[in-house]
This record gives C-alpha cells, structure tokens and sequence, in this order.
C-alpha cells in the first residue's frame, strides 16, 4: 500500500485550487440541500434512479431491527418521505440482532440490499447478508433472503458493498483477522453471483494510522466513486463516537484492482470532526448525484454534539447529510474538511 497524497489541506489551500468545471464555487448554494436530510439515520445509501432521477434511501434504523427504504424526487423531500418498512429481523438464529448498514443497489434487472447482522443468540457475530426482489418499485413486492455472503475466513465482518468496472462485479468488506489484531480491515474479492464471492481476497487497507485507531482499530464502511481516470473509495474510521473520521483510497481505473500494488492511500481523514461546525464523527459515506444530473455528492452521517446521549450505539442522533464534492485539476476529490455544509 502506497501513501502518496496528503489530505490535511487548509481552507486557504484549497481556496487556491483549480476545480474541475463540474463543480464550481458557487454550487453550493444553487444546490440549497437542507441539512440534515433525515433525521436519526445512520450510514445513510441513496440510490438515484438514472431514468426519473428519483431517490431511494436507506440507512441503519436506531433500533437496529427492521430495514425501511423511502422515496423522494428532490433531495430536501427525503425527511418528510413516509419510510416503508420491507424487512424486518428474524425472532431466533441469524439475522436476528444488530441490523446494520443497509446498502440499496439495482443490477441484473433485481434489487438487492447488503446488509450485516447479528444472531438472536449471539448478537455480535456479525455476518453479511443479502436480500433480493425484482419488482420495478423496491418498495413494493416480495424481498427473498439470499443467504449469508461467505468469506474465506469465518469471523466479524459487515458493511458489503458491490461495484462494477469494465465488466466484473467486486464486492468489498470489513472484516477482522485472525488473529484479532484489530476490528476490521477492508478486504475485496471479485462476485460470481449477487451473493457469493470468488477467487483471491485482497487487503485494500488496515487500520495502521494514528487517527485509524482512535478507541477501535477499524477500518468500514466503503463507498466506490469512479471518476476522472480513477477508482476512488472511501472508507471510515476509529470509534463511531467524535473519533469516527473517513480515509481514502484510489488506484487507476485502466489498473489490476486486484493487484494491491495498484492502490494508495491518504495519510490524512478527509473528513472529520470539527467542531466550531457543529460536525462530530462524520463517516460512513456514500455518493449520489444531485438533483442536476452533474454534481457528485456525498452522503453521510454525523452528530450535531461532543457529549453522547449514552453510547455511540445507543446515542441515536446520527442524522443523515449531504454536501457537494469539488474536484482538483489532478482529478481527486476535495471535501473542503474545514468547511460546513
């Protein structure tokens, strides 16, 4: 794993960068997102639908029992959208504690949700797992349950994510080694169907940084977004508390993505707490467009506070928020870390 680029650009750094024409200084405001976009919903998905330009949303419900999509066609409408409850947790055996992360992607003319799960039993042996349904609106019609995703080694693992890039399918997850030498690693592998993993599993990276390791050695939560030359992916890390921050990953898209040699990765979080923003823990991230069919956005949760109401699994009060992500003439992302949405 290369370490190649620095993420810890002042405001008056960045001022100064030349962005990318599909985003410019003044979005921002002509995107008016009002923030947050749902309130109490961690990890939050979007899924934009390329024809009507609609939005599917879907996130980790507080209680960590059941999994809900709702519906919007403009972004601000996603807090008042009645939320559809289309699965919910299993009374006895697996699937049936800790309902975690849920991920909404549409291939092979199906939609699918990844999600991790606990046993009734034993509520943190964590596994992935994936629903499927076919019906033109995911909302509606039956949800099959596809079955646990099966990994090579048998331990705690979540936050599934699937992408495609020049015709294969891989699929990308947190998981803890061995020997325990930390919670979670991020590993990648390519699909032979939506549920199952075949050939090699890389390590894309560990939690070896100093801010990785803040109250947990974690690395979670992927999210894939293939621009300009590059697959980029971000991935959040620490404990889910104010500590939570996300990294980033990136290799060439015309490179062997699964060669580790061909990814890098930043030194620095690119988003992270700041405080005098109201911005506590931000992570686990995803991407969507915005309403305009240009501007890429980023899609994660936070806290507005320092001080948790109880736990940082107890503490509810992760909303969901979105902000624009500019772009410098090399291409890479810039989430303006020191700026408030």
């Amino acid at each position: 794993m290369l370490f190649t680029r620095s993420y810890k650009l002042r405001w008056s750094l960045c001022v100064l960068l030349a962005l990318s024409p599909l985003v410019s200084a003044d979005t921002k405001s002509h995107l008016n997102i009002d923030n947050p976009i749902v309130l109490q919903r961690a990890d939050p998905w979007i899924y934009k639908d390329p024809t009507t330009g609609c939005y599917q949303f879907i996130a980790t419900s507080p209680l960590f029992d059941e999994i809900e999509i709702r519906s919007a066609c403009r972004l601000n409408d996603l807090k008042l959208a009645e939320a559809k409850v289309i699965w919910q947790k299993h009374t006895k055996g697996a699937m049936g504690a800790h309902i975690w992360a849920p991920e909404l992607h549409h291939f092979n003319d199906s939609w699918y949700i990844y999600f991790a799960a606990g046993d009734v039993e034993e509520p943190w042996r964590i596994r992935m797992y994936v629903l499927a349904n076919n019906n033109a609106d995911p909302k509606q019609g039956k949800w099959e349950e596809l079955g646990q995703i099966k990994t090579p080694v048998d331990s705690f693992s979540l936050d599934a994510t699937t992408f495609a890039h020049k015709g294969k399918r891989y699929l990308i997850w947190a998981q803890m080694d061995v020997p325990r030498t930390y919670n979670s690693a991020l590993l990648m592998a390519k699909m032979d169907s939506p549920a199952s993993i075949t050939g090699p599993v890389i390590t894309l990276t560990e939690p070896t940084l100093e801010w990785e390791v803040q109250g947990y050695k974690v690395n979670e939560g992927a999210a894939v977004l293939i621009r300009h030359g590059k697959v980029f992916i971000t991935y959040s890390a620490a404990a889910t508390d104010h500590r939570y921050a996300m990294g980033l990953l990136w290799a060439d898209a015309d490179s062997d993505l699964m060669d580790q040699a061909s990814w890098h990765k930043s030194e620095q979080p690119v988003l992270s707490t700041q405080a005098e923003l109201g911005r506590f823990g931000p992570g686990h991230n995803s991407f969507t467009l915005a309403e305009d069919g240009i501007t890429d956005l980023l899609i994660y949760h936070s806290r507005d506070y320092l001080e948790l109401q109880g736990s940082p699994l107890s503490d509810p009060n992760r909303h969901a928020r979105a902000r624009p992500i500019y772009w410098d003439a090399q291409g890479f992302p810039v989430f303006f870390n020191e700026q408030g949405d």
